[in-house]
Formats: structure tokens, sequence, C-alpha cells
């Protein structure tokens, strides 16, 4: 364990890079060949507006490493946070830092971006996507990228995580992302079982139903159980039920068009049929 964790202190870029790029590629192939559902849209250019996206998303965490790297240092010098509250073994705190990583700095924003309408106006860009498949995992807003972040260096302060630890478990979380969002079942007819403790393709897909109650459950990213834990947690036997985006921006010139989707946080907020705010 400690051999690992010395490994993601000083992951190296290629690393990082193959998860990113090879996950796109693996999924992109494997949804090819076995779709779950079988989408009539142009591809290559569904994958140009999400992969932009992706990217500003990879600028934006660059840029802003410096301050996810003193905050863990910081804590870590100085065993602050909940991993230095009692004396365990390694490898406990290394699971218990990548489950609080993923509750607190996942799990808890994705919640409140569906609860506080400022956050929700950047994060229904994600939501936007009508054909989701592998390259929607990082289709989020550049605006939104700032304040994932925040509240990821909030957890990493709260628990005392080390880099080992956080670069882990971003590792995993960038694959959970094209796990769970691209176009094919992978675990088939084991998905409900493997549903329990993971957030599974099918799970997840659920989230992405245009409407709610539906798009307000199964915020988690790759743990199922706080979902499970927080009542959030929905599953749906029939996936030709979930239809995908959002019930405000269903046209394609909303949703499908790159330069409204960074101008959808500035435009007028609208009321969804079955409102969460309440008119304004």
């Amino acid at each position: 364990m400690e051999e690992l964790i010395d490994f993601f202190t000083e992951v190296p870029l290629w690393f990082r890079a193959s998860i990113l790029v090879g996950g796109l590629v693996f999924f992109w192939v494997l949804e090819g060949m076995i779709p779950l559902y079988r989408f009539q849209y142009d591809k290559i250019k569904h994958a140009g507006i999400n992969l932009f996206l992706t990217a500003t998303t990879m600028l934006i965490g660059f840029g802003m490493a410096g301050l996810l790297l003193l905050a863990s240092d910081t804590v870590t010098q100085n065993e602050f946070g909940l991993l230095y509250l009692v004396d365990m073994p390694f490898w406990l705190q290394v699971i218990l830092g990548v489950l609080l990583l993923d509750m607190i700095g996942a799990y808890f924003i994705h919640f409140v971006e569906h609860k506080v309408k400022w956050m929700w106006k950047f994060h229904l860009v994600h939501h936007t996507d009508t054909t989701v498949d592998v390259t929607s995992g990082l289709r989020h807003h550049p605006g939104e990228t700032v304040f994932r972040i925040f509240f990821t260096i909030l957890a990493v302060i709260l628990i005392g995580a080390p880099m080992g630890i956080i670069m882990l478990y971003q590792s995993l979380s960038v694959l959970f992302a094209h796990l769970t969002h691209a176009n094919s079942s992978l675990f088939g007819k084991f998905d409900k079982v493997v549903s329990y403790v993971l957030v599974t393709p099918n799970m997840h897909k659920v989230h992405h139903h245009y409407t709610q109650p539906w798009t307000d459950t199964n915020y988690g990213n790759i743990f199922s159980i706080w979902d499970r834990l927080f009542g959030t947690f929905q599953y749906v036997e029939n996936m030709q039920e979930v239809k995908f985006g959002i019930d405000t921006h269903m046209k394609p010139e909303e949703n499908a068009e790159l330069g409204n989707l960074l101008a959808i946080p500035f435009q007028k907020y609208r009321v969804p049929p079955e409102s969460k705010f309440g008119s304004e």
C-alpha cells in the first residue's frame, strides 16, 4: 500500500494522460461495439464540444494545482484533519481518505450544485447533453470547474489528505467519469449488484434523465454508498425509460452549440416544469 501511495505522490504526467486519453479511447470503442442506446447524432461534432470543455477543465486544474498542493502540504505537515484524530494503520488511512474525498469533494458539492440556483446554472451545462456518451463525463462549464476544485481543496483541508491519496482518488475519479457516462452497460445484468457499492453506468444515467425527480438523484462519483446513506439513491430497471438532457434546454441550438453552452450561466434562469427554486 505504501508503494502505491508513493507512486501516486509523484505520479508521472504520462500515467495521468493515459487514464484520460486511454479511457476515452477504450470506452469510445466499447460503446461503438455494444451501445446501450443507438443514438442518431454527429458523434464527432458532439465529441468536439465535450472535449473542448474537457480541455478547459484540464487547464483550470493545472492552473489551480499549486493551491491543492499547498493545502495538502500544510495539513500533512501539521497533522491537521480527520485522518489524524486517531491512530490507524496506513491502509485504513488510505481507504478512509479516498472515501472522504469522494463524499466531501464530489458527492457534497454535486448535491449543493443542484440546490443552489447560481451554482445550478453552471452545472446544468453538464445536464444539457441529450446524447450521453464517454465524452460527456468531463463536460463541465469552466466556472463549475473552479468551484469544484475549491470544494476539493476544502475536502483536503478537512480530511488532512496527503498528495498520494489525492492523486489516487483523482485518477479513480477520471476513470469513473469515463465508465459511468459511456454509452454502454459495462456490468450488464450485474449492474444493480455492483451499484450497492460503486456508481455504475446504469445508476448514473438515471441522474441524466431530463426531468425531476430523477435529475435530483444519484449524485455519487465513485461510491454509491453516499446516495444510499443520504436518501438520494434511485435505480431504474428499464433503462429505456431514461431520456437524456434537461427540460429547460432541449433545443439543439441551446444544448449543442458551444457559444450558448458557455453563456448559459449568465442567461436568465429558466423555471422548469417541476421547479426546485420557484419562479422569478
